[in-house]
């Protein structure tokens, strides 16, 4: 159990609830299949099959979301129509016109419904209760408040909020760039993007960081909206300009330490997660005081 992308929420430390609690309220939003005339259905799903929602281990806890969607390519409700059109046409010696056309169009796709394919989906999520954390594994914002989203549904009370930091992180990513060492425990790597007031950007990938070269870019009012990292050399990622982690990766060393520990595959999903939780939860202390600290009043609650 290794996230890939950190969407990151706070809770309040400490934060008052329990994983019972928090089972029964999702058990009232679970996943259904889709029915016979919906395109999706969104729910609560086991992290581990035959499992409790709230997969709880050390004090942390592993929530999903279940989503199927049902998918129906435009192209196939065009053929369908095309033939039902050709058919009219030949039966009745009339052209059919673009109204009814699009009506004949939205027919085929109710038709066509039951016959879609099914895709299945899965958006993983971790609460770290005693540091307040809610984190979500998704690569786009939109995935991350469908999660967060579903979760307000089913906890009407939920105090999340978008993580606030003093300092703009491509602010701090610039200045760490300028001067060729990164803070702390961090060190730079070699993916770089670097943007304009005009939106003019330039990349590096796999390319030294030093050189004056990209301080030019710089100096030129260029900052940095992206950038590889490395974390204890247990952790690399790309840190974005909105605070966003992306294709995090646990190094080889960390994983070595769950090799062997586990006598089978549940008790590798736990160690997983455990070891995982504990290792990203040291890595975003280290960013929030790399990045001076958290505001103190954040701008508005993630609804």
């Amino acid at each position: 159990m290794w996230f890939r992308n950190l969407q990151l929420y706070r809770l309040p430390k400490n934060w008052a609830a329990n994983p019972e609690q928090l089972e029964q309220k999702l058990s009232a939003q679970t996943l259904l299949p889709c029915s016979a005339s919906a395109m999706q259905s969104i729910g609560w799903v086991a992290p581990r099959p035959g499992g409790p929602l709230v997969h709880a281990v050390n004090r942390q806890w592993l929530l999903a979301l279940g989503v199927e969607q049902k998918l129906l390519p435009a192209s196939v409700v065009k053929q369908f129509a095309d033939e039902r059109a050709k058919d009219i046409e030949d039966r009745e010696g009339r052209r059919v016109g673009r109204k009814e056309m699009r009506e004949l169009r939205e027919a085929m796709s109710i038709e066509l419904m039951p016959r879609a394919f099914i895709r299945r989906r899965t958006t993983w999520g971790w609460i770290d209760p005693l540091n307040g954390w809610l984190v979500i594994d998704a690569a786009s914002p939109a995935k991350a408040e469908e999660f967060l989203e579903h979760l307000h549904k089913s906890v009407d009370s939920l105090p999340a909020r978008l993580l606030q930091v003093t300092q703009s992180p491509s602010a701090a990513m610039t200045g760490w760039v300028a001067d060729g060492e990164a803070p702390g425990s961090f060190t730079l790597d070699q993916d770089l993007e670097l943007r304009s007031a005009e939106n003019a950007t330039v990349r590096y990938v796999k390319h030294t960081l030093e050189g004056e070269e990209i301080r030019q870019h710089i100096a030129a009012g260029k900052v940095v909206t992206r950038l590889a990292m490395t974390w204890g050399e247990r952790i690399s990622f790309l840190l974005n300009e909105n605070l966003q982690i992306k294709r995090l990766s646990f190094l080889d060393i960390l994983k070595e330490e769950a090799d062997g520990q586990a006598e089978n595959e549940e008790e590798r999903f736990d160690i997983d997660f455990a070891l995982m939780s504990g290792e990203v939860a040291r890595l975003l202390d280290d960013l929030l005081a790399a990045l001076g600290g958290e505001q103190e009043k954040p701008a508005r609650n993630a609804r």
